[in-house]
């Protein structure tokens, strides 16, 4: 089968490798609608470490080919939404809080890390009864497309920050994980809603989705806009969904005490994260600082699934350009490595 993904660190391209052969618990799946992610192009130039011969994606609807003699769920033809995490669960880390962590630091995230991933003609789905779910009939794939990363990632950053109704909360970083982080605030009650960005896509969106102030980085630093915004209190929940380390730095500096920062980045192994003394209470000010993976799972997916199919969100605004046909993953890919200005999220349809 073809696959495009890295061939060497810093080097991309198409690839023939085997279909990969279905466990008793399994299913092989082939794409209806995909989309790369900042991770794929993270992976593409090492920044998770060095790759070679891997096919890349983690972000996919499909129609299930073959599964397994365990499978109880499903069968041939049904069109199934993948979540992007896919934990072994059987692995003791999955009775632990996070199923992120099934048996180590991020282990659940099998595509493009410990096998291929859905940029190719077929791919396998471990444990397919807990790992996928069926693709409602009134959510168009595009629309369940969105919900696998980008809602499943964002929303977590809110379930992490812990958002209460009426409180004020920062997002810095209105790409498509912040942006339905900006939304999934909204939905848990927040009050003043504070989107650091600066693209007028982005921004355009954001307050679609309940964003009452912005803040642009380019009109002054944020954390003396958001001071001000906040009367000099400070935010009561922060989430970091973009922007360079220093973010970081300035998130918890504009967190309240007694406030929560929620980090969603993916970070580089070469960036040092710090935080002056003063800016934490000198370790007194009981802001919680929390980071970590979306979960995953069929129930998840389901869950969040629910969400759309009520008509709470419409997911498929992230979506900012559309490709037709399996090679133009290459051009999908490249896309989202240059980040053009009006860049939110690129789709291709197979």
């Amino acid at each position: 089968m073809r696959g495009f993904g890295v061939i060497t660190t810093g080097k991309a391209g198409w690839m023939e490798k085997e279909r990969p052969v279905a466990g008793p618990l399994d299913a092989i799946v082939k794409p209806i609608v995909l989309a790369p992610c900042t991770s794929d192009v993270h992976n593409y130039h090492g920044g998770a470490g060095p790759k070679e011969n891997l096919i890349l994606g983690h972000e996919v609807v499909g129609e299930v080919v073959e599964v397994g003699d365990m499978v109880t769920r499903f069968k041939p033809g049904d069109k199934v939404v993948v979540a992007t995490t896919t934990p072994d669960w059987l692995a003791l880390g999955v009775q632990e809080k996070y199923n992120a962590h099934d048996s180590g630091p991020l282990k659940s995230f099998k595509f493009t890390s410990s096998r291929d991933g859905v940029f190719s003609e077929y791919f396998l789905v471990n444990q397919a009864d807990a790992n996928m779910t069926f693709l409602p009939e009134n959510v168009k794939p595009e629309a369940a497309l969105m919900v696998v990363d980008m809602m499943s990632t964002g929303f977590h950053g809110v379930e992490l920050a812990e958002i209460n109704f009426g409180e004020n909360v920062v997002v810095i970083g209105i790409g498509p994980v912040g942006l339905m982080a900006v939304a999934g605030s909204a939905l848990r009650g927040a009050g003043k809603i504070m989107a650091v960005g600066t693209r007028p896509d982005c921004v355009k969106i954001a307050r679609e989705y309940g964003a009452t102030d912005i803040i642009n980085y380019k009109e002054g630093d944020i954390l003396d806009q958001v001071m001000e915004l906040t009367n000099g209190e400070g935010a009561d929940k922060v989430i970091i969904a973009g922007g360079k380390p220093e973010s970081f730095t300035k998130a918890v500096q504009m967190t309240r005490a007694g406030g929560i920062v929620s980090n969603l980045v993916f970070w580089d192994a070469i960036d040092v994260l710090s935080i002056p003394a003063p800016a934490w209470g000198l370790g007194m000010k009981n802001v919680d600082i929390r980071g970590g993976f979306c979960p995953g799972g069929a129930l998840r997916m389901e869950r969040l699934l629910n969400v759309l199919e009520n008509g709470r969100l419409d997911t498929t605004k992230l979506i900012s350009h559309r490709y037709e046909g399996f090679d133009k993953i290459e051009d999908a890919f490249y896309l989202m490595d240059e980040k053009p200005r009006d860049l939110i999220k690129p789709v291709v349809f197979i």
